[in-house]
């Protein structure tokens, strides 16, 4: 296992990491760490509270459950849609554009990344953006549902805190508890069940979709993973992808992670000052 970089960034670790990464196309894996610092909580961090993610059996299996998760993402997808990218993911659009990341595996759901200027980025878990009808699997805008749920609750954002007073969890769900006045709708199409289009715990992530994250680790000379404890096996699959590859790995998160024992070096660190200085450091590749 490395020996974790101190979190005050001298510039002998940052020449560590730079000499490690140069001349090297580097995949990254990015975590709910990385958003932090564009409001959004992460769910393990060193500073967060407690949370119970919502399970997809709980979401298809019992339609009270179903109406209560709606009212809260009603307003937390709204707090989501107004984030903007920060220091860090600037940073890592920067050094596409320079030729060293080869692209972005992110487990998070805010389109952060996309909307900082990354070209190439998978988004594993899906997207807050877009909601799927699982009966006819046809997909709406998450704007387009929004008014449909206007419509049929008015007033209903009045009567709940505004969304700058609420808290809100790295999914979009807004944590609020009088939703007895909600009401949900279907789909438009068919009528079937509606559901955002991001994958709930206890679900897998489409097999295409892992496949492409797993051709941008194998077509690239390094990993550099940020903001992600890697507790759960959908991020730490891609480390262990490039651990057998005899890739350099570099782990930068605020705590311990799952994929430790694999990295070349680890920091614990915020990823924004850290993506930020790395710009700096790294060349263009050539």
């Amino acid at each position: 296992m490395a020996s974790p970089v101190p979190s005050d960034l001298a510039s002998a670790h940052l020449t560590a990491i730079s000499r490690l990464l140069e001349g090297k196309r580097v995949a990254v894996v990015s975590g709910a760490g990385m958003s932090t610092d564009s409001g959004i909580p992460d769910y393990r961090g060193p500073d967060s509270p407690p949370r119970n993610p919502m399970t997809y059996q709980q979401f298809v299996g019992d339609d009270e459950f179903r109406r209560h998760y709606w009212a809260r993402n009603h307003v937390g997808w709204r707090h989501m849609d107004a984030a903007r990218p920060n220091e860090g993911h600037r940073a890592l659009a920067a050094l596409e554009r320079r030729g060293i990341v080869s692209g972005i595996i992110t487990q998070n759901v805010d389109m952060l990344h996309t909307k900082a200027g990354s070209k190439r980025v998978i988004d594993l878990h899906g997207v807050y953006a877009r909601v799927r009808c699982l009966d006819c699997q046809q997909l709406v805008s998450r704007f387009t549902l929004a008014r449909r749920l206007d419509a049929r609750n008015p007033g209903f954002l009045d009567s709940v805190a505004p969304a700058e007073g609420v808290e809100i969890a790295p999914d979009a769900d807004a944590i609020i508890t009088d939703t007895a006045h909600f009401h949900m709708v279907d789909c438009e199409r068919c009528g079937g069940i509606l559901k955002p289009d991001i994958v709930y715990f206890g679900e897998s992530v489409p097999k295409p979709r892992v496949a492409q994250a797993f051709d941008l680790v194998d077509s690239s000379d390094a990993l550099l993973v940020v903001g992600s404890s890697l507790t759960v096996m959908s991020g730490l699959r891609f480390v262990r992808r490039a651990a057998k590859a005899a890739m350099p790995i570099v782990v930068v998160n605020r705590g311990p992670t799952r994929g430790d024992e694999f990295a070349s070096i680890t920091t614990h660190a915020g990823c924004s000052e850290t993506l930020a200085a790395l710009v700096d450091e790294l060349p263009p590749l050539h």
